[in-house]
């Protein structure tokens, strides 16, 4: 008997849902847009032509508005980063309807496509109605993009009686297909977060046969802009992005493997290392669907922010990278005025917490947050890219999630999953409970898992707050409700060949006011 918890995967076969978005049907119920061969496009897997060749995507929906995202790139993978396209804006022109068939357009506009952005478009359409499911495209000329789906926020005042979600990272190209997302498109959800290192910036070795482009180490904006184009051409994850709107925070890999601040190992000088993460920066910009108002400034960009989806959740998007102090070995890790997110940064987290705040309080952040004891015996052992390098800082902060209620940490970074209780002292098994850690594993990287049931048993031993380890890929769906979170950890039986059946490996249920995961 088949495993009910278990979907197949029929990527190959596109359905309903994706021909909806094609663009096709759209075209046809609307002569006036209705585009030219060249715009013909395929779905799933297959390149769309024209200009709209890395799909469309909207982000960090309010009540009254939603950000909306292109970019023209007819020829992608163009050496010189500009993705085929005249040296000259573009005028783009989007327009968003409840139906799908844009039989009736609510709002409607232009935007100049330039090539200082790589001919990308950040629309903030606004005059939207709260809760409500919208349907948008972009047109340049008789070319007509692919079709998406999007939903506004509740008002900060309505209270909502259920809020789904799914929270994702860490998608290597070569190391594996994006399987996941092809189920995670199909999933009923009001948004997606993602939690980081949606490119790798090494130089591609040890692919699986997707075409991958090898690129030297990725340091400059050509570099960076095609290493986003190829990893966004995937037909899986245009899927995904066409689906829901997505919450955006970049981990390490969007710049250099375990950077912090200013710092890159190994060494290289400040000004260099600045320079290439202006350059990351920039591109990772030009190919999100965030607001103007995130630009970066050359190598500073100030992306965390805090999005309410009525009284019920309160997402605060953290940059645990930029202002970070560097990572240091054991005997420094308690020395006084180390900091993970800047004194500025967790200020304002402080602030906002100790405020009026949604009945869940969620951090949608990057590196493990709970204690990771990874030797046996009186020892320790962890690692120093995580919270654990950081201790007095996390101390703090936990403190004040613990006082705000019903925190949630969400976090990404690792390729495995975790569920974890965060306690007042980690140290100490009796000590109480005061929130919960859910974390992510990855979309690919890392590729099929390897199990270690030997390692997995050690650090469910070594860490008592630990309830939960998985090293399968996949995203983890959540529902929440005034009353209680439920977390569906849904993994794919492998990433190195297409074609992998999604399954539920965990369910978690944490309770209102009632600190802690507990298995369904």
């Amino acid at each position: 008997m088949q495993d009910p918890s278990v979907t197949p995967a029929t990527p190959w076969t596109p359905s309903r849902r994706r021909l909806l978005w094609s663009g096709a049907l759209g075209a046809a119920a609307l002569g006036t847009l209705s585009p030219g061969p060249a715009a013909a496009s395929t779905t799933g897997h297959g390149p769309v032509r024209g200009p709209f060749t890395l799909g469309v995507a909207s982000g960090d929906p309010l009540p009254d508005r939603v950000v909306l995202w292109t970019r023209l790139a007819p020829e992608p993978l163009a050496e010189n980063g500009h993705g085929g396209m005249p040296n000259r804006p573009v005028p783009v022109h989007w327009e968003i309807s409840e139906h799908e068939t844009f039989r009736r357009v609510v709002a409607r506009g232009m935007e100049l496509a330039r090539p200082e952005e790589a001919h990308s478009v950040h629309v903030d359409a606004s005059g939207l109605q709260p809760s409500t499911t919208y349907f948008y495209r972009f047109r340049t000329g008789s070319e007509l993009s692919p079709v998406g789906r999007t939903r506004t926020a509740p008002r900060r005042v309505d209270r909502p009686d259920r809020f789904s979600f799914a929270f994702a990272s860490c998608q290597n190209y070569p190391a594996g297909f994006y399987t996941a997302y092809a189920h995670l498109a199909e999933e009923d959800l009001d948004l997606l977060v993602f939690l980081g290192d949606y490119i790798y910036t090494g130089d591609g070795q040890g692919t699986i046969g997707r075409g991958y482009v090898p690129v030297r180490e990725v340091e400059t904006l050509p570099d960076y802009r095609i290493r986003l184009a190829q990893v966004k051409s995937d037909g899986d994850l245009q899927a995904a992005h066409a689906a829901f709107p997505w919450l955006m925070t970049f981990d390490d890999h969007e710049v250099a493997n375990n950077w912090a601040g200013a710092d890159v190992d190994p060494d290289v000088p400040v000004e260099q290392f600045l320079a290439r993460r202006a350059a990351g920066f920039q591109a990772y910009y030009e190919h999100m669907p965030v607001r103007r108002a995130l630009r970066p400034s050359g190598p500073d960009i100030n992306f965390y922010r805090r999005l309410t989806f009525g009284d019920l959740v309160d997402f605060y998007l953290l940059d645990t990278r930029q202002y970070r102090s560097d990572q240091v070995g054991p005997a420094r890790r308690y020395e006084p005025g180390r900091t993970m997110l800047g004194d500025v940064q967790e200020k304002w987290l402080t602030d906002a917490l100790a405020g009026p705040t949604a009945r869940w309080n969620v951090l949608a952040q990057q590196v493990v947050f709970s204690q990771r004891d990874f030797t046996a015996g009186p020892g320790q052992g962890f690692n120093d890219d995580s919270w654990d390098n950081y201790p007095i800082a996390r101390d703090r902060l936990r403190n004040r999630l613990a006082a705000a209620g019903n925190p949630v940490v969400l976090t990404g970074d690792v390729h495995m999953n975790y569920v974890s209780d965060i306690t007042a002292d980690f140290d100490d098994p009796a000590a109480p409970v005061v929130g919960t850690e859910l974390v992510g594993t990855s979309i690919s990287s890392g590729g099929d898992a390897d199990p270690n049931p030997a390692g997995d048993a050690r650090q469910l031993a070594e860490n008592p707050h630990l309830k939960f380890v998985n090293r399968d890929r996949g995203y983890v769906r959540n529902v929440v409700t005034p009353t209680a979170w439920t977390a569906d950890f849904r993994t794919v039986d492998y990433v190195s060949r297409p074609g992998a059946p999604v399954r539920t490996r965990a369910s978690f249920r944490i309770e209102n006011g009632r600190p802690g995961a507990r298995p369904v």
